[in-house]
């Protein structure tokens, strides 16, 4: 009788990547569990699910035994559940040889608004003039026998709920940003502990956001979508099976708040003067003009399933210089630049005010530099009441690393004083599922420089930077998609993101640049192909890396439109339009393209989108549309060589890097060419270092790894005296700037270069996905001049682990491979499939 090892055990539980979510809006959420083993080749051979309304319960849904080794992305296909109805799940498994897990425990989502006919409340707002921001309050009664209470709730531009005095959640800059005409987003929270029997207090703050941006302080643009409006609804459910709901309508009451300017780019100013002491708790007693009930903003309400993670705050940082410039000055340095709100704790006589001014820079004469964040004025500000107090910000962030505090003296002359003051770090609350180091520390610093950038810049848009546009520039999407995505869970987010480019569509089927498009630019920063391509390769990325068909089933019409119109556009099979390389290293102040010809990659990209919308068509059963883009492409690479390789020279174009790089990643040059377009890449590179721009240098990085000249990546890389990521450290730069030298006048906060975080994972440490992470690949790269290289990713079914170091002549590679997948290890003697488990290879060495 051979060895039978122990069951399986079920662990981590999640509906729509999320755990335990709140408002899921779809009618068969997407259930997915990780898996924990002794041993090795372990895998799932069985499910069965059980879906019920109390933890152990099966009343709602029993799924029986399924035979399938699926254990993400599995649809719960149960009745229909009810608006704001709370279901509890488990899961058991069967393992490679038939034995049944226990069950696991009881995971749970509760469901959002799924009918319009079930939101049971009025948008309300102010009658009136508009202030800038908005207070609106109601007192409702609480049975006893209170047994759960439900909230969704959404303001527009950005609102803060709070019961009996208590803020509602801890999220901040609620709702995500979104194009507020086609898509508003509301939040659902359990409020159960908020309430007690009796009377209660419901309160809701509204302040501007990108639907209201407003001077005279600094802005990228002007915009006003509307009035200041939000909607609610409290679902008060009974132990006696009875439920009430409270909504917001017109008997709720309003009140200009205590927040006198308030703009996204501007800043915040925050009068403790005007606040009204008790408004959102029980008892208030003051009589407020009634709400007007309004018409809304026009978009469609949607819940967490098309939602971004909320943003929330994560690491604290104390000051670590404090320079006085003059009497009532100073500049305090946090020593980090990063997306900060502030947390100031002041006192002083009532009147007088502490004026915060953020920047990435300092002027030589100590004082902040606001010129890399787009100029112009922009602060916090606190007005004392005389009583000491604590601030943080309600609706205001900033990328910064040193703040300029200005004490404002009251009428008698006298200055308030600050006690103390940190930077509170704020960004999306998307899981981290990666981690990376090696034995180079240029290699490791460069990890952290883009790892600030890019949490700088995951909000509920993934933006350019935190500071002069926060806007959702479309090519940073997939261009870095790779290089975000090993390093956190963004899957909702670009399932968010791809909403926010399909509601950005132009009829004519143009994506723009930005999305959602708050302001409309010119040229090609309203259209260049290798922007508005987000709408085909996100959705692809999205299959590649998780195995998820949804966007590509929900955004298809969209991407189909998309190439239709640079087939529109096309001449000859050529699209001549765009940025191009944006901010490579050429003659002149970046910007445009320099060393790349602009329709080379706009051609390019027209062909990659072919390409792609081939497979997705074939996979989704679209036969006419696969073969047509597959005679597309066909048709497009054609043209590309006939208008941009010379046989002669042996390269395309002007022989830059770029040139080189895309038509050996993208599959458009013909194989016996290969080598000489390589060689050319790789001459350029020695000769100059680093030139490509925004949108050549992922691709750069791409010949080279694919090409086997991950050597060319870590020579390019570790330097420090040419543009590039050490210079940038050299420089004292503490996240990625926007230009490879560091440019003080360019953004310092920027993550569009930061494409080689993907090399680090998918080369150095060789994690590649494959059948996305079911199935996927170990190659590392054991580049000379490392000893040492690891990383982990957290897949849907696990961490997979992959480090390598160097013992005497030979190298050792270590791999982790979790329950339920499997793994290709490919290394210089060959290539080994491996299930899971935990394995050791030694290469070379005597």
């Amino acid at each position: 009788m051979g060895f039978l090892a122990p069951p399986l055990k079920v662990d981590l539980l999640t509906c729509e990547r999320r755990v335990e979510p709140l408002g899921i809006d779809v009618a068969r959420p997407r259930l997915a569990w990780t898996l924990r083993a002794e041993g090795n080749n372990r895998r799932q051979t069985a499910y069965q699910l059980r879906v019920g309304t109390s933890p152990g319960l099966a009343d709602v849904w029993d799924s029986g035994k399924v035979s399938s080794d699926e254990s993400a992305g599995v649809p719960y296909s149960g009745p229909s559940l009810a608006s704001s109805e709370r279901v509890f799940w488990r899961v058991k498994v069967w393992d490679e040889s038939g034995q049944a897990s226990a069950w696991s425990r009881s995971g749970q989502w509760t469901t959002g608004v799924l009918k319009e006919a079930d939101w049971k409340a009025n948008w309300i707002g102010h009658m009136g003039a508009q202030p800038e921001s908005l207070l609106l309050r109601h007192e409702f009664e609480v049975r006893s026998g209170l047994k759960r209470a439900i909230v969704h709730v959404t303001g527009v531009g950005q609102y803060e709920m709070s019961l009996n005095g208590r803020k509602v959640g801890q999220d901040l800059l609620t709702p995500g940003w979104t194009n507020y005409r086609k898509t508003v987003h509301y939040d659902t929270y359990d409020v159960t502990k908020l309430l007690k029997p009796g009377p209660n207090a419901a309160g809701v703050l509204l302040g501007n956001g990108m639907d209201n941006v407003h001077g005279p302080r600094y802005t990228k643009f002007t915009s006003y979508l509307g009035p200041q409006q939000a909607i609610a609804q409290i679902k008060l459910v009974y132990a006696d099976g009875q439920s009430e709901t409270v909504g917001t309508d017109g008997n709720w009451s309003s009140h200009a708040g205590p927040i006198t300017f308030s703009s996204v780019y501007g800043g915040e100013d925050y009068d403790l003067r005007l606040v009204q002491k008790g408004w959102d708790k029980p008892g208030f007693g003051q009589t407020w003009p009634k709400a007007a009930v309004m018409e809304g903003p026009g978009g469609t309400l949607r819940g967490v399933s098309s939602a971004a993670p909320p943003i929330q705050t994560h690491e604290t940082f104390q000051p670590k210089l404090v320079k006085e410039l003059r009497p009532g000055v100073e500049v305090w340095d946090l020593g980090q630049n990063a997306s900060f709100m502030i947390r100031l704790r002041a006192s002083g006589p009532a009147d007088s005010a502490v004026r915060i001014i953020p920047g990435e820079l300092l002027k030589p004469d100590g004082s902040v530099d606001r010129g890399s964040v787009g100029g112009g004025d922009c602060w916090w500000q606190l007005t004392l009441d005389g009583q000491r107090a604590t601030y943080f910000p309600k609706f205001f962030y900033h990328g910064c690393r040193y703040l300029q505090v200005e004490r404002i003296a009251a009428r008698d002359g006298q200055l308030p004083k600050v006690e103390k003051l940190e930077g509170v770090v704020v960004h999306s609350s998307a899981p981290e599922v990666g981690t990376f180091s090696c034995s180079n520390e240029l290699f490791n610093r460069t990890h952290r420089l883009i790892r600030w950038a890019q949490c700088s810049n995951l909000v509920s848009v993934i933006t350019d930077c935190p500071h002069r546009e926060r806007l959702g520039w479309l090519e940073q999407y997939h261009l870095n998609g790779p290089s975000l995505r090993y390093e956190h869970d963004l899957s909702t987010l670009f399932a968010k993101g791809m909403q926010d480019v399909e509601d950005s569509q132009r009829e004519n089927g143009l994506v723009p640049d930005i999305a959602p498009e708050f302001t409309v630019f010119q040229g090609g920063f309203v259209d260049s192909p290798e922007w508005g391509s987000a709408v085909v390769l996100v959705p692809w990325q999205q299959y590649l890396f998780h195995r998820d068909v949804s966007l590509l089933e929900r955004h298809y019409g969209a991407m189909k439109r998309y190439v239709e119109y640079l087939r529109s556009m096309s001449k000859d099979g050529i699209v001549s339009h765009g940025l191009g390389d944006w901010y490579d290293i050429g003659p002149g102040a970046p910007g445009f393209s320099k060393l790349t010809p602009i329709p080379f990659t706009a051609t390019a990209f027209y062909y990659q989108d072919s390409v792609v919308m081939a497979q997705v068509a074939k996979m989704l059963g679209k036969t006419e549309d696969a073969e047509l883009y597959d005679r597309t492409s066909k048709e497009i690479r054609q043209a590309f060589n006939r208008r941009f390789f010379d046989p002669a020279k042996g390269y395309y174009a002007t022989g830059s890097q770029t040139s080189s790089a895309i038509p050996l990643v993208m599959g458009l040059i013909e194989p016996q060419h290969r080598a000489s377009v390589l060689a050319q890449l790789v001459k350029d590179i020695q000769a100059q270092s680093v030139t490509a721009g925004d949108v050549g240098y992922r691709y750069v990085l791409r010949a080279l790894a694919d090409g086997g000249r991950s050597d060319v990546v870590f020579a390019m890389n570790n330097q420090s005296d040419k543009p590039g990521y050490g210079y940038q450290l050299s420089k004292g730069a503490t996240s990625l700037t926007e230009a490879w030298d560091a440019n003080p006048s360019s953004s310092q906060n920027h993550f569009m270069l930061g494409q080689i975080m993907e090399w680090f994972y998918h080369d150095l440490a060789g994690i590649q996905p494959v059948d996305g992470f079911k199935k996927f690949r170990i190659q590392p790269a054991l580049v000379e001049g490392l000893d040492w290289a690891r990383a982990t990713y957290r897949s849907e079914y696990g961490v997979i682990e992959s480090g390598w170091r160097r013992e005497g002549k030979g190298v050792v590679v270590e791999v982790v491979v979790p329950p339920n997948s499997s793994a290709i290890v490919a290394l210089p003697a060959g290539e080994k499939l491996v299930g899971s488990g935990r394995y050791t290879f030694a290469v070379g060495g005597q």
